[in-house]
């Protein structure tokens, strides 16, 4: 009874936290949402029994992923008013494409058949006695489906290259890049000297510029009245006639 009610509560919230993530006009508040929505699912995992991937959830997604798009959105200057004018013209294509994904997603849901044991399998925390949900996982993704894996690691590291390409497509003149050939290169050869312990560095030959010399402040003067005057100025127009 506890864990279904609290099943209910994580859902809903996690199904509002999602509907606050596209409705909100802040994007700072639309990330926050996101970072409520990884909680509540993470805490379905936990009732689910797979602990494991509620705990990727929260230190990945949570702590790297939506931290990340939070940086992101406050250090970009964003025009969001000039984002939204164009949302009337395209919102009948995109009330379109919504509706033909709307009608898929009944399409799937109306076929969608259980399987015959799938009553005793819910809820159930170790396929097999004896091994954890993370050995179980683990040897499902690294032994069983450990090609599609990797394919799955290609693919993306593919799509960060792409990325990284269109990124820096324009290459500004004053931009410095790195040439290891320099870096690596000899060029003359170095003496290394033996330096007593204490000494100055003027036994190597090397002498530090004096510090240039402080400029004096000027001497204050009075005339024939009383009056402080600078130099000559005084006399055009700083004293009493």
């Amino acid at each position: 009874m506890i864990a279904a009610l609290a099943f209910y509560v994580f859902a809903a919230i996690l199904i509002a936290s999602a509907v606050m993530v596209v409705t909100s006009r802040n994007p700072v508040h639309s990330v926050l949402f996101l970072i409520l929505a990884f909680f509540n699912a993470a805490a379905l995992f936990l009732i689910a029994g797979a602990e494991f991937l509620a705990m990727i959830l929260v230190i990945v997604y949570v702590g790297a992923v939506a931290v990340l798009f939070l940086f992101i959105v406050m250090m970009l200057d964003i025009d969001f008013a000039r984002l939204r004018e164009g949302f009337q013209r395209y919102a009948p294509i995109g009330a379109v494409i919504g509706a033909i994904l709307f009608l898929e997603l009944l399409f799937v849901f109306g076929s969608w058949q259980f399987a015959p044991d799938a009553a005793a399998l819910r809820l159930n925390p170790a396929p097999d006695a004896g091994v954890t949900n993370t050995e179980a996982l683990g040897l499902l993704v690294y032994t069983d489906y450990v090609f599609l894996f990797q394919l799955a690691g290609l693919i993306l590291l593919v799509a960060m290259i792409g990325a990284i390409v269109l990124t820096l497509r324009d290459k500004p003149a004053n931009s410095k890049r790195q040439d290891i050939a320099v870096q690596v290169a000899r060029g003359e050869a170095v003496t290394m000297k033996q330096v007593p312990s204490r000494a100055g560095l003027g036994q190597l030959g090397i002498l530090r510029r004096p510090l240039p010399a402080a400029e004096k402040p000027k001497a204050l003067t009075h005339d024939a009245h009383g009056h402080g005057a600078h130099g000559q100025d005084d006399h055009h127009g700083g004293g009493h006639h």
